[in-house]
C-alpha cells in the first residue's frame, strides 16, 4: 500500500556535506528522512521556493520537455530501500497510457514538486526504517542544520 507524503523540510548535513530531504505524511506520524546529493538539493530547495534559476536547471529542463510533449507526471512512488539505497519510480500518462519510469527518488522528487505530482512512498519502505533510529537522529537534529544521522542514498 501507497502513503502519501509531502516534503516537509530540506535540510543540509554539513557533516557529509548532502542534504536530507524530509518526507512526512499528512498526519505527521511517519516520517521518511533521505540523504541526497548538493544537486538535487538544490533543485528541490529552488522548487521549494518557486526560484527560478537563470537557465533552466536538470530538473526544469525535464519538466519543460515532459510538457511540450503532453507528459503529465501523474505520480511518485518511492518503492524500495536496499541496501541503504531508495528506489523510486516516475508515473508518467501520455494518450491516456500510463508509464512508469524507474528515478532516484531525489531526481523524482525534485520533478514532482515542479509539477505539483503527489509523493507516495511504499508501507514496505518505511517499516524497514528503524524508527528508534529515526527518532534518535530528529532528536539530535533539533530543528538545527547538520547534525548527522544515518545516511540513506537516493
Amino acid at each position: 500500500m501507497w502513503i502519501q507524503m509531502y516534503v516537509n523540510t530540506i535540510l543540509f548535513d554539513s557533516r557529509n556535506s548532502s542534504y536530507i530531504v524530509i518526507l512526512r505524511d499528512e498526519g505527521g506520524k511517519k516520517i521518511l528522512p533521505i540523504w541526497i546529493g548538493a544537486a538535487e538539493g538544490n533543485s528541490i530547495a529552488l522548487a521549494m521556493s518557486n526560484v527560478k534559476a537563470a537557465r533552466p536547471i536538470t530538473h526544469d529542463l525535464i519538466s519543460a520537455i515532459f510538457d511540450r510533449i503532453e507528459v503529465e507526471i501523474a505520480r511518485v512512488v518511492i518503492s524500495d530501500l536496499i541496501e541503504n539505497t531508495f528506489y523510486a519510480s516516475l508515473y508518467l500518462l501520455h494518450d491516456n497510457e500510463e508509464h512508469h519510469i524507474d528515478s532516484r527518488p531525489s531526481d523524482a522528487i525534485a520533478i514532482a514538486i515542479r509539477a505539483g505530482a503527489p509523493i507516495f512512498v511504499e508501507e514496505e519502505v518505511l517499516a524497514k526504517q528503524d524508527s528508534s533510529t529515526i527518532d534518535a537522529w530528529m532528536k539530535n537534529l533539533g530543528g538545527a542544520e547538520g547534525g548527522g544521522g544515518p545516511e540513506f542514498n537516493a
